[in-house]
């Protein structure tokens, strides 16, 4: 594999995952798009570059040199993009965090793990392939399931938030999330999960 041990001076990788366009813009999927949003706004950073079928910008987060991104590619493709930047800027698999939206999760919470399976969620799934590895940090945002079994899981995930559930999905998504990340980078996985994987 094209990653190597972590020396002085190693990015690591923060990735929240959705899809681009406007068309797409606060839905359940775009949940790690608006955790990523969140969390540049409050260090000051910009999405000013683009390549590896990203945007990006890198900036210091808890001591540490950080790279916030969003794959440009659609959700099934992520894995093109994260496994490209890391290549790129040879970010270890250990320092890779994920953020995207989960189904099984109730809104309004999130949950940490440092690895497993894709738990169905393509572009997780996708990078996973692409990193030859399911020990990737994650942090799972909720955005509830189906209502019936019956209802197509891609109109579901590429529906809005109800008005009523915003509250408790933006704490999530633009408070716990972001936060949970700062917390892995500065004090460990362990930490963050007693602090915000409930």
């Amino acid at each position: 594999m094209f990653f190597k041990k972590n020396t002085a001076g190693d990015y690591r990788l923060i990735v929240g995952l959705g899809n681009p366009g406007k068309q797409y813009e606060n839905t359940r999927h775009n949940a790690g798009f608006i955790a990523a949003d969140a969390l540049a706004e409050k260090v000051g950073l910009k999405f000013s570059k683009s390549k590896f079928d990203a945007v990006y910008g890198d900036c210091t987060l808890a001591g540490e040199r950080v790279i916030i991104a969003k794959p440009q590619t659609f959700m099934n493709l992520s894995g093109r993009a994260v496994s490209a930047i890391a290549r790129f800027y040879k970010i270890p698999i250990d320092k890779i965090i994920i953020m995207f939206d989960d189904t099984s999760l109730d809104v309004g919470k999130i949950r940490i793990r440092r690895k497993g399976s894709s738990g169905g969620q393509k572009g997780m799934n996708d990078i996973i392939n692409a990193l030859g590895s399911d020990e990737i940090t994650r942090i799972k945002i909720g955005v509830g399931g189906k209502p019936h079994p019956d209802y197509d899981m891609k109109d579901w995930v590429l529906g809005k938030i109800p008005k009523e559930q915003l509250p408790d999905f933006e704490k999530a998504a633009k408070q716990m999330a972001p936060a949970a990340a700062e917390e892995i980078i500065a004090h460990g996985i362990d930490s963050a999960m007693n602090k915000y994987s409930k």
